[in-house]
């Protein structure tokens, strides 16, 4: 007997459950479902549909005994939060126990693997990058009890070593396999991300919506203020390739710089161009943001101007935020998480807020130690000290799309990329980035998206 921790993203559907109860009726293993949830009220209520899905699923199969918990994503790498029922724990602890001495190290999932080294995994396995293998989280993922055992033991004796946290599930699969001392991740074709009406979803354990949810009507286009960060050294190489791409696409949007160029135009916020963070002009932008001499929106898009961006996806993944609550969305990195740290929201792929969450940050007073002060780690700092939560959306990228798994982006609709290195930003963008004009934003995105938030 083997027990199972299977790591289940809330939005992605599991109608195929089916597969892992008959698994669990037949060898009797015990299996528990972990839903990876956020702390915002819309990923508070996909995580309590899922939990109900698959309790209806699994009562409606089997008697086996399921337990179910919800663990913020928020919390430190390899945190395993689990919910036993007082009469079970003798029971459980005599099955960890028996499968500490019986049971193999197992660590199951979809493979990803890297087409070359990149910067967001240090670009480990350099001569021979695709050699390594991590799980996608949007097919879920999981750990055999003895190997949780080992790990929760290991992260006691030896913490985490890196002090940032980039790209979690490589990073989970790379302290997992342990220099070779660990295992590999075993590839499990029933774990998938293929749409939910795909006919080789028939297949499949764990399947994602054939459409990208949408909570109601996307936000509208006056909803969303955006600033854009440049300097003066970029006007003529950055600025234009957004001219040329997503600038259309925003009505509310000013470009802040170190230097008032009418043509452009842009706005000198008398804050000096740092060659290494900007956490001056960023502060800057947030207090602009409230004030009379910008129009009053719900929303702020921070980017860089090396950032593309898609503003009608944006639109419809904020219809599922409320503006009134203090979100602060994008991609999250970790910093010195295992030692207490903190998150924030990546700049490069695009930091967005709520006005509310701007208001609480600006009213806290907390600030930048300098003008070059790293801006999105100030915030996470400060973000960190209010309690308030950093959302993630996997659609948001600080890096090009070279730098990420092919089948990881396959499944997706994403919303950003960064950076114009050794690419045409303009082709990135119209590859990647670019709806089809002669439909509406969001029926293009129904009839395409293949993604989860």
């Amino acid at each position: 007997m083997t027990l199972f921790f299977f790591f289940c993203p809330s939005p992605p559907r599991s109608s195929g459950l089916v597969l892992m109860v008959l698994v669990v009726r037949a060898t009797g293993l015990f299996i528990v479902f972990v839903i990876q949830s956020q702390s915002s009220s819309f990923h508070v209520r996909q995580a309590d549909r899922q939990r109900a899905d698959l309790l209806k699923q699994a009562h409606s199969l089997t008697e086996v005994r399921n337990q179910l918990s919800i663990t913020p994503t928020n919390t430190p790498a390899l945190t395993v939060c689990l919910s036993y029922r007082e009469h079970m724990e003798a029971e459980m602890q005599f099955r960890r126990d028996t499968c500490r001495q019986q049971s193999p190290e197992w660590f199951l999932g979809k493979p990803l693997h890297d087409e070359e080294s990149t910067i967001i995994h240090h670009y480990a396995f350099a001569e021979n990058p695709s050699i390594f293998k991590y799980p996608d989280f949007a097919a879920a993922w999981a750990l055999s009890i003895p190997l949780v055992v080992r790990l929760a033991n290991k992260v006691r004796d030896e913490p985490l070593k890196s002090d940032f946290t980039i790209d979690l599930k490589h990073e989970v699969a790379l302290y997992i396999w342990d220099n070779g001392k660990g295992p590999h991740l075993t590839a499990v074709p029933e774990l998938c991300t293929e749409p939910e009406d795909s006919p080789q979803a028939l297949y499949c354990a764990t399947t994602l919506g054939s459409e990208l949810p949408m909570c109601g009507e996307a936000v509208n286009k006056e909803d969303i203020f955006v600033a854009v960060k440049t300097c003066r050294k970029f006007h003529s190489e950055r600025v234009p390739v957004i001219k040329k791409t997503w600038e259309k696409d925003a009505i509310f949007l000013e470009y802040y710089s170190d230097h008032a160029d009418p043509s452009i135009p842009t706005i000198n916020l008398g804050v000096p161009n740092t060659e290494r963070g900007h956490c001056g002009k960023t502060f800057a932008i947030l207090q602009r943001f409230l004030s009379s001499d910008v129009p009053n929106t719900k929303w702020l898009l921070i980017v860089d101007d090396d950032t593309l961006i898609s503003i009608p996806r944006l639109r419809v993944l904020l219809s599922c935020y409320d503006p009134s609550e203090p979100v602060c969305l994008g991609e999250r990195y970790g910093y010195g998480l295992s030692q207490g740290g903190y998150s924030y929201i990546t700049g490069g792929g695009g930091m967005v807020f709520s006005r509310e969450a701007v208001v609480r940050l600006l009213n806290s007073g907390c600030k930048c130690y300098s003008n070059d002060a790293p801006d999105d780690m100030v915030l996470g700092m400060c973000l960190n000290a209010l309690g308030l939560p950093v959302t993630h959306s996997p659609l948001f990228h600080q890096a090009r799309p070279e730098d990420y798994a092919r089948a990881f982006l396959a499944h997706q609709v994403p919303i950003s990329f960064h950076k114009h290195w050794n690419i045409d930003p303009v082709a990135v963008f119209n590859k990647w980035l670019r709806d089809d004009l002669r439909a509406k934003p969001s029926d293009g995105l129904n009839r395409s998206a293949k993604t989860e938030l």
